[in-house]
């Protein structure tokens, strides 16, 4: 069964007085932009087979900058309307085209939903057309008139709606297309519309870090605990990556950013820089991203001859968009030649600085085959590399 993420980001954020006047979506938190970190959560989710996000025709730039990093993943983005309820509905049209089985419906400000959650709602979708995460609510409620307390409101039942809202896809378009045409309707969330059209809407967990950013003051306390590293306990990750190139006629090699006069050159699509192919792999790693193939094949004639440093940088803004800080990096170059040593601190230093890390974060080793194998008859050379992130 598909699943498709519905990101609602159309919204103009009202409440909220934000950084140069952007929409609250685009903001940075903790130096990455809220739908960026939205997008993250449902790209890495195996659950969602699509990712469409309905944007204002004013934030066209905006959009393309902050998911650049999902860029292959995401359908083309599409024109909300006035109203959420009109956005949610033009996405829903054009998620039609190719009808996926269930559509989960999610704000661009609630950038913490996490895979947990997103599962939960899924899940509970086998057994119901609509899926809701609740929580219950904690505080004493009250009722106001003309400025003073009126009365205390009984909060046995009541509970704390947030997104991502599941639903039978088929279902609530159908629900979405009968509420607009009758213009008195006005639905502030999308179970709305389904209990108006009569679904049924199954409750399911809920999750405290799942908060909506919708005030200033949100948005500075979202930013500064992020950048305070006071965030719920990171998660530290470990990747590896490999890689090899056959050597061939030439005066120069290209090894971790570094060019080196050699009576040989690396062969490859690229520049064939081992190093940094075998570093760009153990970044992807950490965030089970693929391999470095998968984003930039060979087939791919954009890529004849490019600089590697292309590659290693898009590995870095993908962890960096996860809200991943990379730790440290570890290359081992394996050749008969050219000397490495000579070489060693200018290639940490171009590594730091695609990465915008401290030369102190970065690790260059070689070692020989002690003249076995390919290595060792100098038909190419290898790299092996390591890679560790903190995650959120």
């Amino acid at each position: 069964m598909s699943a498709a993420a519905l990101i609602v980001a159309a919204g103009r954020g009202a409440r909220a007085v934000t950084q140069a006047s952007q929409p609250k979506q685009y903001c940075q938190l903790g130096g990455v932009p809220m739908l960026t970190r939205t997008l993250a959560a449902f790209a890495a989710h195996p659950g969602i087979t699509d990712i469409l996000v309905v944007i204002h025709p004013d934030d066209v730039a905006l959009y393309e900058q902050a998911s650049a990093p999902y860029a292959d993943a995401l359908l083309p983005a599409v024109t909300g309307g006035a109203r959420r309820q009109d956005s949610v509905r033009l996405g829903l049209e054009a998620l039609a085209r190719n009808a996926p089985s269930y559509v989960l419906i999610h704000d661009a400000a609630r950038p913490f939903a996490d895979e947990a959650l997103i599962g939960r709602v899924i899940e509970a979708l086998s057994g119901s057309p609509g899926a809701l995460p609740c929580l219950p609510v904690t505080d004493t409620l009250k009722r106001e008139e003309h400025g003073r307390i009126a009365g205390t409101v009984p909060r046995e039942g009541l509970l704390r709606a947030q997104t991502p809202q599941g639903f039978d896809f088929d279902a609530i378009l159908t629900a979405h297309r009968a509420a607009a045409r009758d213009s008195t309707l006005d639905f502030t969330d999308d179970t709305s519309v389904a209990e108006w059209f009569g679904l049924d809407v199954a409750i399911v967990e809920g999750s405290e870090h799942n908060r909506k950013l919708t005030t200033a003051e949100d948005l500075m306390i979202a930013d500064q605990l992020l950048r305070q590293g006071s965030a719920p306990a990171g998660t530290v990750r470990v990747g590896s990556g490999y890689d090899v190139h056959r050597l061939g006629p030439g005066d120069s090699v290209m090894l971790c950013g570094v060019r080196i006069p050699h009576s040989k050159t690396l062969m490859g699509h690229s520049d064939a820089d081992v190093g940094l192919h075998a570093l760009t792999d153990a970044l992807l790693g950490t965030i089970a991203d693929g391999d470095i193939g998968a984003h930039f094949p060979p087939s791919d004639a954009r890529w004849r001859g490019a600089s590697s440093d292309v590659f290693l940088k898009d590995a870095g803004a993908r962890i960096k968009a996860h809200g991943g800080t990379i730790v440290h990096a570890d290359i081992t170059l394996i050749c008969e030649t050219p000397k490495i040593g000579p070489h060693r601190d200018a290639m940490r230093g171009a590594i730091a600085d695609i990465l915008g890390l401290d030369i102190s974060q970065v690790s260059v080793k070689a070692t020989t085959n002690e003249q076995l194998g390919f290595v060792g008859r100098e038909e190419g050379i290898a790299a092996m590399a390591t890679a560790t992130v903190m995650l959120p």
